[in-house]
């Protein structure tokens, strides 16, 4: 199933976008030679980089494109004279464009890119993104008349108006110079089949970050209304074998999953999915389309996407079967999809090593290194996103405990099932803060072959307890979800600095955990409860390191108490409270680093 010629010499215009690294990933694996078309070295450099952690071994070459140069790559056309196929994935996705820039960006884009291609004496083939909303125009009616485009641009908005002058406009050129074409028509493309990965967040996953955080009154369309979806590994893989397939020469395909379940059903499902309160209302397009944009929280080009229209999949699905690509299933898809756009809080977190697990039966959020038997257990009111600078110091890994962070689940109750389940494979070096030192002693006494060592961070049971006002669970409920950032940087720490820092644990409180650290809070005062914990660490031999701030001391008597016990060490961090990562992070890695180096005995 590919071209009479084996040698393949691809250009992908846009490399550096979702689809566009997707492709430039199936394109290598398929053994083409791949030219990656960016936009500045820097994209170039990250293309390269993403490609290799994702285990690409194959090289690359980029080139830097400028869309408004003489020559849109440098040194022209008899540069690439080898290039056999030109994929286009370059233009812009976004809502909120004047005409001008949309038809810039998008026709400009493709009208520069075919008197490119006219040059290239080897190509054989050019492979176009265009829509399924905008798809199969007809090239005859190439050149717009002035009136006709105003008019298509006011009805559609100027980013679907422009993929549809675009989609015409590619035609009509190249046909115009005999350039053999194929054009692709995804729907709206998620993250990929296994991964879930993606850096796309408008569309789709804007309304799935609504329900996410519980500003959705309502869920858009009824049991007719379809918006499709494609992986993003499959639209690659289909686009890779599209260039080389002569059949595929002179056509257009929509690439979308047909199993896409009705719009308000699918969100319904994520909602779910991701712990969210699905809204049970449900307004149809129609009623959408007369309301203000500040009560639907709409953007007015994204309804025309919201339809009861169906396309034609046929000859897509019947290319795809012979080349055996298959259909990934949707639902899990979409399940992995908006665990990765939760796990990297739809764009605002945008390290990698952050992801869902399933650890006895919770659905539970780590970042760091996979697997790594370095564990972080991050304490109250706090999430996992504040220790990852330590996390990454000490190359280990840091979880949400069970109701907190971005974990599922309620609190203490679930550590019996939890614990085993995060601790890993090897023996664990176990850091706990706060609370999160309560879970790393039980986890100690449960399965002590399983902890390698103990370091306890700010472990309230051996500190003074809080105030009464601590097990006021209302009125700590309360303040915690109409905290801020500042604010609640100066209860932990006595400074805003920590503010930015929790921005994400402000985010956790609001949008469902404030009840559950209120609850865990008053847990915290229970004298029964503290005791049990200091038994059951004294009943621990391996290694244990209790590290406090000095502006955060032990309660009295306890640091004699600890003193007795041969396996452990009491550290001070000059300078620090309850809350070190916030304010003494290099500090922390240091003395961990260190000691974590040190054999386990």
């Amino acid at each position: 199933m590919t071209s009479h010629e084996d040698f393949r010499h691809a250009l992908v215009f846009g490399a550096s976008g979702l689809v566009g690294r997707h492709l430039v990933l199936a394109l290598a694996e398929a053994g083409a030679n791949v030219t990656a078309a960016v936009r500045s070295a820097e994209s170039g450099t990250h293309v390269e980089r993403w490609l290799r952690e994702r285990g690409l071994t194959r090289r690359i070459t980029t080139t830097i494109v400028d869309f408004d140069a003489p020559e849109i790559v440098a040194a022209g056309a008899p540069a690439f004279a080898d290039v056999t196929e030109i994929h286009n994935c370059a233009g812009a996705y976004r809502f909120g464009m004047t005409a001008e820039e949309a038809r810039s960006a998008n026709v400009g884009i493709v009208e520069k890119l075919i008197d490119f291609a006219a040059g290239l004496p080897q190509l054989r083939r050019v492979v176009h993104v265009s829509g399924y909303r905008v798809g199969g125009q007809d090239p005859a009616t190439v050149p717009w008349s002035d009136g006709h485009r105003t008019a298509v641009y006011k009805e559609l908005g100027a980013y679907e108006a422009s993929k549809v002058e675009s989609d015409a406009i590619f035609q009509a050129r190249a046909l115009e110079r005999g350039i053999p074409w194929t054009i692709v028509n995804p729907s709206s493309v998620i993250g990929d089949s296994v991964t879930g990965e993606s850096d796309q967040h408008i569309g789709l996953a804007a309304t799935i970050e609504q329900i996410w955080n519980g500003t959705a009154a309502a869920l858009p369309g009824n049991s007719t209304t379809f918006l499709p979806v494609v992986t993003v590994d499959h639209l690659a893989a289909f686009m890779a074998a599209a260039a080389g397939d002569p059949v595929a020469a002179g056509e257009a395909y929509w690439v979308l999953d047909d199993a896409t379940p009705p719009l308000a059903d699918l969100l319904a499902h994520l909602g779910r999915h991701l712990g969210a309160k699905v809204p049970r209302l449900r307004i149809p397009v129609g009623v959408i389309t007369r309301l203000p944009q500040r009560i639907t929280g709409a953007d007015p080009e994204t309804l025309g996407f919201m339809s009861t229209d169906r396309y034609p999949t046929a000859s897509a699905t019947e290319f795809a079967d012979r080349h055996g690509i298959r259909m990934p299933d949707v639902l899990r898809s979409l399940e992995r999809w908006a665990d990765h756009l939760a796990a990297h809080r739809f764009g605002a977190a945008r390290a990698d090593g952050r992801r869902f697990v399933d650890a006895g039966g919770l659905r539970t959020f780590e970042l760091g290194v996979p697997g790594s038997s370095r564990l972080i257990l991050p304490g109250l009111p706090v999430n996992a996103d504040t220790w990852a600078e330590v996390g990454a110091g000490i190359e280990g890994r840091v979880v949400d405990l069970p109701g907190l962070g971005l974990s599922d689940g309620t609190g203490v109750q679930d550590w019996e099932q939890w614990l085993p389940a995060v601790l890993g494979a090897e023996p664990a070096d176990l850091t706990g803060h706060s609370l999160g030192a309560a879970a790393a002693v039980v986890a100690a006494d449960r399965f002590p072959g399983r902890v390698a060592s103990l370091t306890l961070i700010a472990p309230f049971f051996l500190q003074t307890p809080m105030g009464i006002s601590a097990k006021l669970r209302p009125l700590v409920r309360t303040a915690l979800r109409r905290s801020d950032p500042a604010r609640l940087s100066r209860r932990l720490t006595g400074a805003e600095a920590s503010a930015v820092a929790l921005e994400s644990s402000v985010s956790d409180l609001r949008r469902r955990s404030a009840k559950n650290v209120a609850e865990q809070l008053a847990l915290a005062g229970s004298q029964r409860w503290r005791a049990e914990l200091r038994e059951a660490l004294r009943r621990f031999d391996g290694p244990v390191r209790i590290m406090t701030g000095s502006a955060d001391p032990l309660a009295p008597g306890a640091a004699e108490w600890l003193g007795s016990l041969p396996n452990v060490e009491l550290i001070s961090v000059p300078g620090a409270g309850h809350h070190p990562q916030l304010t003494h992070s290099g500090a922390l890695v240091d003395l961990l680093a260190t000691r974590l180096r040190q054999p386990s005995t």
